[in-house]
């Protein structure tokens, strides 16, 4: 019985991380979605995307074993996060900061479809975890077993806690440095590449080997990537004018 705590917890500290990595993905995506709204506006849009990940995480939770098979859901969430990311980084025009579309309620609307994509990603990969625990005499939910499906909503939760509290710092980072917006885009792009990879490696799909998107190479690969992506972003991105305005006059 002492193994089986000490497993459970191991595991929970890990997925707590996890979550919290991805999580901070999520508010980035919030950040960035909602950066064109006026100040008032964009509080109220991040306020009801965080309810919206809550809402999603939630329901991915009970729709676990519908989410692990039906393929088709995995990889809709790839193709939206992928699109977000390359239509802005590889789009021609630069678009006004309020135009037709991108008023309060389409903006919502956007932020609405990219947490259900990040619900998916964060469950999947907690259910990863999760399922290769030793079972529990507690009840099954959602096709898992009871034990296994309260470190999942315990991790889930934590991850939850962040995304409120990273949302509105990285509205704040993104106004500091705008060039941030790139990477920001970017690092969604990369992380719709990671959902993509888990569709193609479903058993119904088999273009990939079904264990290649949990193996380690694969992990460090998509890690090494992603703080590579954020790291060379963070030197290139430049402060804004306000800020540098600010700057040499304190220096004056």
């Amino acid at each position: 019985m002492d193994s089986l705590w000490l497993e459970y917890g191991w595991t929970l500290l890990v997925l707590i991380g996890l979550e919290g990595i991805l999580s901070a993905d999520n508010a980035l995506v919030l950040a960035v979605i909602a950066k064109h709204l006026p100040d008032e506006q964009k509080k109220r849009a991040i306020n009801y995307g965080i309810i919206g990940a809550f809402i999603f995480r939630f329901a991915a939770l009970f729709a676990i074993s519908f989410l692990v098979n039906v393929w088709q859901v995995q990889a809709i969430g790839a193709a939206y996060l992928i699109y977000l990311g390359l239509k802005h980084v590889f789009g021609k025009e630069k678009k006004k900061e309020v135009s037709t579309g991108n008023g309060f309620w389409p903006t919502v609307a956007k932020i609405g479809v990219a947490d259900l994509a990040f619900a998916i990603d964060s469950i999947l990969a907690a259910v990863a975890l999760a399922v290769v625990l030793p079972e529990t005499p507690l009840p099954t939910f959602g096709g898992m077993d009871g034990g296994q499906f309260i470190i999942v909503v315990i991790a889930g939760i934590a991850g939850l806690i962040l995304i409120k509290f990273a949302a509105n710092w990285f509205v704040t980072l993104l106004d500091k440095r705008p060039g941030l917006e790139t990477t920001a885009y970017l690092i969604v792009a990369w992380v719709g590449v990671k959902l993509a990879v888990i569709t193609l490696g479903h058993k119904d799909v088999g273009i990939l080997d079904e264990h290649f998107a949990h193996s380690t190479g694969w992990k460090i690969t998509f890690w090494g990537i992603l703080l590579a992506i954020a790291v060379i972003g963070w030197f290139v991105s430049g402060k804004s004018s306000s800020q540098k305005g600010s700057i040499e006059e304190g220096s004056s």
